[in-house]
């Protein structure tokens, strides 16, 4: 009773502040309403009509459709194409990004002493380079006669046409989302590596533990939640997966690095604003599974 008394006290001073915060929300909730939930609604509402480019002029010439455009592109064979690139791509190519920026990250915590803060510059410097740098520099190693065939040739191997194979051409882009992309991990590896308290390493060695031992019982568990941001960070851009093939392979050779969000892209680029709507939820639906299932699978255990 006491406490309704003392609310209903401070209520007028309590909705003055409620009002001041509101004021200072305000420019943010309404350039996000603008910004981002019209155009979320509007995509979605989008994706259940056959709404095409020639109906911006006359968007009462839209027809609802209901889900057909989900049920179609369960039955597109190029969009089912497109699931299987993009899912090769995030099956190898998070855990080998994982991998090797948690090896590099333990490098530069433990091992590497001299010259550590230019190895961070260096790893970290492909995350900030545009795109259509880096793919200059990944075009002039993978081309036939370029740097990788060049070294392959040293030692007698005759090398692939690497972006023009139907083989080769999704794990040299796999390769270079990798390259590109693991900096990012380092710094966020590093940052937990160096949460790990010293005294449990130090107890470990006292019994007996050796260095791979010390890393996968005291090391791997502490470091859990940093593991599962860094899956939850590489999955969502890895399902995006658009700039590579964008810019490397246009989706060839025969989509064989044709991804989602590049069908997509194609879908609006032809018009077909209803269906390339579809096609960016189920995307959306794909990343929200993954995360859960990584959640449920790094969550730290009690």
């Amino acid at each position: 009773m006491a406490s309704v008394v003392n609310r209903r006290r401070r209520s007028p001073g309590a909705r003055r502040q409620a009002v001041v915060a509101w004021l200072f929300a305000a420019p943010f909730v309404v350039v996000f309403g603008i910004f981002m939930v019209v155009p979320l609604v509007s995509s979605f509402v989008m994706s259940f009509t056959d709404f095409r480019g020639s109906d911006v002029a006359d968007p009462a010439a839209v027809d609802f459709v209901g889900p057909a455009h989900y049920l179609a592109l369960l039955s597109d064979a190029r969009f089912l194409h497109a699931l299987r690139n993009t899912g090769y791509f995030v099956v190898v190519g998070i855990p080998l990004t994982m991998a090797v920026a948690l090896l590099l990250a333990v490098a530069l915590n433990n091992g590497i002493t001299r010259f550590r803060t230019a190895f961070r510059v260096g790893f970290y410097t492909p995350v900030v380079t545009s795109v259509v740098a880096v793919a200059v520099v990944w075009r002039f190693i993978l081309q036939p006669d370029g740097l990788l065939n060049t070294v392959l040739a040293w030692l007698g191997i005759s090398g692939p046409d690497w972006l023009h194979s139907t083989t080769w051409a999704m794990p040299s882009l796999i390769v270079m989302a990798a390259w590109r992309n693991m900096g990012t991990l380092i710094v966020i590896f590093l940052a937990g590596l160096q949460n790990v308290p010293a005294e449990l390493h130090e107890a470990a060695l006292l019994d007996g533990a050796g260095p791979w031992r010390r890393f996968t019982a005291v090391t791997l568990p502490i470091l859990r939640p940093t593991l599962l941001l860094g899956a939850v960070l590489l999955s969502v851009g890895y399902l995006q997966f658009f700039e590579e093939p964008f810019v490397m392979t246009r989706g060839g050779p025969l989509d064989a690095t044709l991804s989602i969000t590049y069908f997509t892209f194609q879908q609006f680029g032809f018009g077909d604003y209803g269906y390339a709507a579809a096609a960016s939820y189920l995307l959306f639906a794909l990343i929200a599974l993954l995360s859960i299932v990584q959640f449920r699978i790094l969550r730290t255990k009690r």
